[in-house]
């Protein structure tokens, strides 16, 4: 008798058990399904919560998708827009030859970032973290009223206390320094090290702290993904390169191939609103509180002789903005389509335009690393190699060492170059800004330096001989796609 008051002891602790486990799924999914996530996405966190039940749903709630609500600084959009020309206008004068195509993929960024069409003096591509330091220490070196630096990751190794001791030294000669870098992204930079700048005179600021408390909920997992300098209103940086000693080769023989863009001229402005809306939200800011010089930090400049756009996105809209433009880009390119990242993990959207566009006869190349810094990015990345080689995408890997170029060359038009990777992370969670250059003077340079960096590359081919557990792990990572 005592094994049957045994057996159903156990068998009301496991309906018990179940009866529990289908309640909590039924809750989880209501919550899941009520965020209106994409349905792929959707399925991955509804069969990860199934699978690993109340450490699930911590997850989920910490890191999860859902969107943030936060003030911005709008009367700077307004007040750049009261003085912006017609874009499709601007345009047609300075890139007569822009077919109607770009022309919609133009209306497109307007439309979905409220940044209008631009001009600048000078658009000049800086290879390797060598030459962008270099550039930007020189322009620091020369800043007369303001320097506004905003990076993911800020590093407190050589170069970074060699630019923090320029900050200092700028910010007691009178310049006013703000500096903004993530939480996350630049956590071994301390209180020692920026406080002494503060001193100085700078004002320093953290974004999306990881504070104990309610704060932590919405904004563990959104974080500025941008690497911004402005200097005195009129020269911008923005791009690939991190301020850390692993994107200098001068310093470390394998540091990360990468690639940064110097602006000069009325381009900047918009560049500049990027930053400012930033530095508010972390502040907090009120309207009261909103930078008054204007003139210096907005300040009116003569048109240059090249079209430049700037395009923001971030999880504060829903218009996924970077994520749209580079996906209507692939669409409109008629002859050729070279995209730089290193981390591929496509979108449907994005993975259908790619392979269309390789269908239709347009030259599309995809240049990654061989290996990046994340395994499971790469194994995700290679899952997707034989659908786009079977369509006609040439896959290339790039050899010689860690890939961190983020670029995207159509045709002979249209360059785009900046922080966001080719990857739902990129696209829908982090704060993103690039540059968009029309015209053909930068983008014969984009395509020089791509045609450069395929000679350090292997064509990858169709169904490359791989052992079993590879096989099997790249598959298994392709399934994380939507949360990477």
């Amino acid at each position: 008798m005592d094994w049957i008051a045994s057996y159903l002891t156990h068998h009301n602790l496991m309906l018990l058990l179940s009866v529990v486990w289908t309640a909590y799924v039924v809750v989880v999914g209501v919550w899941i399904l009520l965020q209106r996530r994409a349905p792929v996405a959707t399925l991955s966190w509804l069969l990860s919560m199934a699978v690993i039940p109340v450490v699930g749903i911590g997850v989920y709630y910490f890191l999860g998708p859902r969107r943030l609500k936060r003030q911005r600084l709008r009367r700077l959009r307004s007040r750049r827009k009261s003085r912006a020309r017609s874009s499709i206008a601007r345009l047609r004068e300075k890139v007569p030859q822009a077919p109607d195509r770009l022309q919609q993929v133009v209306k497109l960024v307007t439309a979905s970032t409220h940044f209008p069409i631009s001009t600048a003096d000078e658009v000049e591509l800086l290879v390797g973290g060598a030459a962008t330091f270099d550039s930007i220490t020189d322009a620091v070196r020369a800043a007369r009223h303001h320097v506004h630096l905003e990076y993911y990751i800020f590093e407190p190794d050589k170069t970074g206390l060699a630019l923090l001791a320029l900050l200092q030294e700028k910010a007691r000669a009178g310049v006013k320094v703000r500096l903004l870098v993530d939480a996350l992204g630049s956590k071994n930079l301390g209180r020692q090290h920026y406080q002494p700048l503060e001193e100085a005179g700078a004002e320093f600021a953290l974004f999306h702290p990881t504070k104990l408390g309610r704060r932590v909920r919405p904004v563990i997992n959104f974080r500025t993904h941008r690497k911004i300098v402005v200097i005195d209103g009129c020269i911008g940086y923005t791009g690939g390169v991190n301020i850390t000693d692993e994107e200098d080769r001068r310093i470390l023989p394998d540091a990360y191939h990468d690639v940064h863009v110097r602006l000069q001229g009325p381009v900047v402005n918009w560049l500049q609103t990027v930053f400012l809306e930033d530095w508010a939200y972390a502040l907090d800011y009120n309207r009261r509180n909103e930078p008054s010089d204007f003139e210096n930090i907005l300040p009116e400049l003569p048109e240059g002789k090249q079209v430049v756009q700037i395009m923001a996105s971030g999880p504060d809209s829903s218009m996924e903005a970077i994520h749209r433009v580079h996906v209507a880009a692939i669409h409109a390119a008629a002859k050729r389509l070279w995209l730089t990242t290193p981390y591929f993990v496509p979108t449907e959207a994005s993975m259908l335009a790619l392979t269309n566009a390789a269908l239709r006869g347009v030259d599309v190349c995809l240049l990654v690393p061989e290996k990046s810094d994340s395994r499971l990015v790469t194994a995700a990345a290679r899952s997707y190699f034989d659908e786009l080689i079977s369509c006609g995408v040439k896959v290339f890997e790039y050899q010689a060492s860690m890939l961190h170029s983020k670029t995207m060359l159509v045709d002979d038009f249209m360059g785009i170059i900046g922080t966001a990777n080719f990857d739902n992370r990129s696209f829908r969670l982090n704060y993103e800004v690039c540059a968009i250059a029309y015209g053909e003077a930068f983008n014969g340079k984009l395509a020089t330096q791509f045609q450069e960096d395929l000679k350090l590359a292997r064509r990858v081919g169709y169904a490359r001989p791989q052992p079993f557990w590879q096989r099997l792990f790249d598959s298994a990572a392709r399934l994380c796609s939507p949360l990477l």
